[in-house]
């Protein structure tokens, strides 16, 4: 398999381009280049983190908007005040990219994604506003999809770093003294910290809204 660092800088400006697929790639490219650190962040971000403490910095705490299940109207705005917001309105995302980026796909902006709150935080957060309701956090679709730009302006960033150190042309394979070239490079926490830094002043794709028809049949507009 061929690939190149110009190559992925291009793709992850590429709005056709799903972070799905270009992750693959991407993962090969890391390996051949000896890698593993960067091989390894990948893999996981592709299938998703096995628990809240082992992902980074920027799938934690993410905001939401706490809501009670009312029998006549059903989901609404939960009677909170802004601390019990800042105390109970947060999670962590740990899914896989897919599956984050299936449900940007799937849904339009301003659009958020309703999920439970465990039984032992709705348990405290019941008798702190004193209603027996169902509750849940509503965590809209521009938060799933910060964490997308964020690992694809992560491989940008690599890519780019690749490139300034002579990195160029594609390859089957790399030599020990192409690897050497780039080892220092091997630091995914340090492309990522920048990425999220950087987020809205990078070149990357908004991730497509999907209309009436490609909600029905599953494919992005």
């Amino acid at each position: 398999m061929s690939v190149s660092a110009a190559q992925l800088e291009e793709r992850t400006q590429d709005s056709s381009e799903l972070l799905e697929g270009i992750m693959p790639s991407a993962i090969t490219f890391a390996m051949m280049l000896r890698h593993r650190n960067m091989s390894a962040w990948l893999r996981t971000e592709f299938d998703g983190y096995q628990n809240a403490d082992a992902a980074p910095a920027y799938r934690r705490g993410l905001p939401g908007h706490i809501v009670a299940k009312s029998p006549q109207y059903g989901w609404i705005p939960a009677p909170v005040n802004p601390q019990q917001t800042t105390d109970f309105g947060r999670l962590d995302l740990t899914e896989g990219i897919k599956d984050l980026e299936q449900f940007c796909l799937s849904s339009k902006k301003g659009n958020g994604k309703r999920i439970q709150l465990s039984k032992e935080i709705t348990a405290v957060l019941q008798k702190q506003i004193n209603l027996s309701a169902e509750l849940a956090i509503n965590v809209s679709r521009e938060e799933y999809s910060k964490i997308l730009k964020i690992v694809r302006g992560t491989l940008y960033l690599w890519a780019q770093a690749l490139i300034a150190q002579g990195l160029t042309g594609e390859h089957n394979h790399y030599t020990a003294e192409q690897r050497a070239l780039v080892a220092e490079l091997d630091d995914p926490q340090t492309f990522w910290r920048k990425a999220t830094a950087e987020a809205d002043s990078l070149p990357m794709p908004e991730i497509k809204t999907a209309g009436f028809f490609d909600r029905m049949f599953g494919r992005a507009s």
